[in-house]
């Protein structure tokens, strides 16, 4: 496996475990519709949570949450409108962005909550 996908994987690991922590039901992980993918879906407080984690081992080029882009949220409405008609919820949406960052110092995790809507 490349560095860069250990180095995901370990980050959708850590925001798992954040999830957990904090009271979200995790149903899902790498859940794919077409070319879509969603890292996590989660439940929690009748929200259904989409999840997009971004890792890096560092803030030199901007902090993580800052490369989730109009493509990728769009993508994430698609999937989400997707995830919810196949599997019959009726909970409110939510789009959540997980930043962590992991180095010599430790790790760092920011969860974003309500990071974008699908109004706009």
């Amino acid at each position: 496996m490349a560095k860069h996908n250990t180095l995901g994987a370990e980050g959708e690991a850590i925001a798992r475990h954040h999830l957990e922590d904090n009271g979200y039901l995790i149903l899902e992980s790498n859940w794919r519709v077409g070319h879509l993918e969603a890292d996590i879906i989660a439940s929690k407080d009748n929200f259904i949570v989409f999840i997009e984690v971004k890792t890096r081992t560092s803030e030199d080029y901007g902090d993580p949450e800052e490369f989730v882009d109009r493509k990728k949220r769009q993508s994430y409405i698609k999937l989400a409108n997707a995830y919810i008609l196949k599997n019959n919820r009726h909970e409110e949406a939510r789009f959540d962005i997980i930043s962590v960052i992991i180095n010599e110092q430790g790790t760092k995790v920011k969860h974003l909550v309500n990071a974008f809507t699908t109004v706009g």
